[in-house]
């Protein structure tokens, strides 16, 4: 691999690339004017969420109970997810973590993270279709 990168491997790992990549999405001009609608300026609530989830999705940690289909429906019923969304999502993760990492976990969060936006994507557009939420 040669790069000189680590590959994830801790709880300080996941909150550096968390951190790094909303730092991405804040100023990105096709989705950070979601994020600010929907979380606004105070990010303590958001951040500490998502290092629980990628902790466990990575790492096999305990501690996370939210559920994230039914987040982006409400999120979708506020701000409307499109494809483009979607997209550049799953692009800043890719390149944020691929400019950290490289190894075994950093391919697993790569996967991961297109199969929750393809699952998010489909349950989004289902819940828009029987105006319900699964």
């Amino acid at each position: 691999m040669g790069s000189g990168k680590k590959d994830i491997a801790n709880s300080q790992d996941i909150e550096l690339l968390v951190n790094a990549f909303y730092d991405e999405v804040k100023k990105d001009e096709v989705i950070g004017h979601i994020f600010h609608n929907i979380i606004g300026e105070d990010w303590s609530h958001h951040l500490p969420v998502m290092y629980s989830f990628w902790g466990m999705v990575l790492l096999g940690r305990q501690g996370y109970s939210g559920n994230p289909v039914r987040k982006h429906v409400e999120v979708d019923n506020q701000v409307e997810l499109k494809e483009e969304h979607y997209n550049r999502w799953l692009q800043l993760w890719n390149s944020t973590v691929d400019s950290m990492f490289a190894g075994e976990r950093a391919q697993e969060a790569k996967k991961r993270a297109e199969l929750m936006m393809h699952l998010i994507s489909m349950k989004v557009q289902a819940a828009r279709d029987n105006k319900s939420i699964l």
